[in-house]
């Protein structure tokens, strides 16, 4: 663990740059799914006492297990047992901390998809680096933080750095979207009933009757229990209003256009 613990210098500094705060959570967000759990929450947690302490940690030790446990009721806000991006940078503040702006700003998927609209006017599922830019200006202004054209381009590349898992200079609708509370992450509730892009094309090509790209809500209904029916999912009438909840905060206008929804129930979406 000592070597872990050399690997990541940061964190016993009170307050943090955003690029080191990136560094720390990479480290433990092993598999990067946009939370630390497990056996990544407890290598976290270690190196923090370790840290803290200026020595080495028992894990198996009760009193370490009773310092966890603590450590849990006071920063994992929603008490889902695991540490989200916003709560862990609570954790460790950074000096200018942008992801918490995010969270007060974009607080569910609707509101993140009417901020993601204005950027990807194209209906991509992309927005460009340069479009990150206005993106973020725009929601520093909104929390009343002052910056500077410096401070805007570290926090672009930190965001990028954080987000753009393939390194195209894009970011796509799914890479953001893990800036979203787990609950409000609409990507997360569609995992156990993702489609190939063949089933996908042909589910919404029979409900977009006249072709013209998008569904309503009314066509939605049928497609999804088309899609509980194919995936031979028992979810009832809840389960189904549920994923009609997340599935319309995609929605602009009442519309649900193809490119979004192939992100959210497209298991190998290209986008």
């Amino acid at each position: 663990m000592s070597t872990e613990a050399e690997q990541l210098p940061h964190l016993h500094l009170a307050e943090l740059t955003a690029a080191q705060f990136i560094d720390i959570w990479k480290h433990f967000d092993a598999d990067g799914n946009g939370y630390i759990e497990g056996k990544e929450l407890e290598n976290f947690f270690t190196e923090l006492e370790t840290a803290r302490r200026g020595a080495g940690v028992d894990p198996s030790h009760a009193s370490f297990k009773e310092k966890l446990k603590e450590f849990m009721a006071n920063f994992d806000k929603n008490s889902d047992g695991i540490i989200e991006m916003s709560e862990l940078a609570q954790i460790l503040p950074t000096e200018e901390n942008f992801l918490l702006c995010f969270r007060e700003f974009v607080r569910s998927s609707s509101e993140f998809m009417d901020a993601w609209r204005r950027y990807d006017t194209d209906r991509s599922g992309y927005i460009e680096s340069n479009e990150l830019q206005g993106f973020l200006s725009d929601l520093l202004k909104k929390s009343n933080r002052n910056y500077d054209e410096k401070k805007l381009n570290e926090y672009t590349q930190t965001i990028l750095r954080m987000f753009d898992l393939n390194g195209d200079g894009k970011l796509g609708l799914s890479e953001m979207a893990r800036l979203l509370p787990i609950q409000e992450n609409f990507l997360l509730k569609f995992q156990g009933i993702r489609l190939t892009v063949k089933e996908f094309d042909s589910l919404f090509t029979f409900y977009d009757k006249d072709g013209n790209g998008y569904i309503d809500e009314q066509e939605l209904d049928a497609l999804l229990k088309d899609l509980c029916d194919k995936k031979k999912m028992d979810v009832g009438h809840i389960g189904l209003v549920d994923y009609k909840k997340s599935i319309m905060a995609l929605a602009d206008g009442g519309k649900l256009y193809r490119t979004e929804m192939e992100i959210v129930l497209c298991r190998d979406s290209t986008l």
